[in-house]
């Protein structure tokens, strides 16, 4: 893209609005075109200011920021959503992943990752730690089995996402590995001797032949066909 990102942040919370407009206004690279304290208030916004990212908080009183993702995601070129969450939302961060979202912050990441979060997804290579994929994955997993939920769900999804896998290539099944451990094209292309170039071609077939619209769903895939 040309000229600075535009980053929307949505969040009824004023503070924390505060705070990531003074993060954001900082890099000359990064522009804060404006705020929402709601989820209803997403579409117009968007409409009125064209951002290139959004900043959304999962909990808002009247519509929440997994609804107001899976709206954004179904728009005609849509801007990337990275969700902003605490760990006692883990599952429902997998349902906004689910639904199209580039990633997900801690609303205590440290100001410096948070803009490189920002930059990182607004050239097309959404924010996926692997270490909090690890936990979220176990949390939801630990969740379920206190609840009593039947495990089969979980079964299915590991059936569907093999299913889906096995259509790749060995070179293509390892570059999806690596996208599931959170690497950056240049640590993949690093581990697997090719050029960057040559990454980023096969993630552009990784998500064609998957059938998903960003890295975060390839990771998914990977997680739930226990791969990584």
């Amino acid at each position: 893209m040309s000229g600075p990102v535009r980053v929307l942040v949505v969040d009824d919370d004023p503070l924390v609005r505060a705070a990531l407009a003074m993060v954001l206004g900082g890099p000359g690279d990064l522009v804060l075109v404006g705020e929402a304290s709601d989820g209803d208030e997403v579409p117009a916004a968007v409409d009125r200011l064209a951002p290139h990212v959004v900043l959304m908080d999962i909990r808002m009183p009247r519509v929440d920021g997994l609804t107001a993702t899976e709206q954004l995601r179904r728009r005609p070129d849509p801007p990337e959503v990275v969700v902003l969450t605490t760990f006692d939302a883990d599952d429902q961060v997998l349902r906004a992943l689910r639904a199209g979202a580039s990633g997900f912050l801690l609303k205590d990441t440290p100001p410096a990752d948070i803009v490189a979060a920002v930059r990182r997804v607004a050239a097309g290579e959404p924010i996926l730690s692997p270490t909090v994929t690890r936990r979220l994955m176990a949390h939801v997993a630990d969740g379920e089995r206190r609840a009593g939920v039947s495990p089969d769900p979980a079964q299915v999804r590991r059936t569907q996402a093999l299913g889906l896998l096995d259509q790749l290539s060995e070179r293509e099944r390892e570059v999806a590995r690596a996208v599931g451990q959170g690497l950056p094209n240049a640590q993949i292309a690093t581990d697997l001797y090719m050029s960057v170039a040559t990454v980023k071609a096969h993630v552009s077939r990784l998500l064609t032949k998957l059938g998903v619209e960003n890295r975060v769903q390839v990771a998914l895939l990977v997680h739930d066909a226990e791969l990584v």
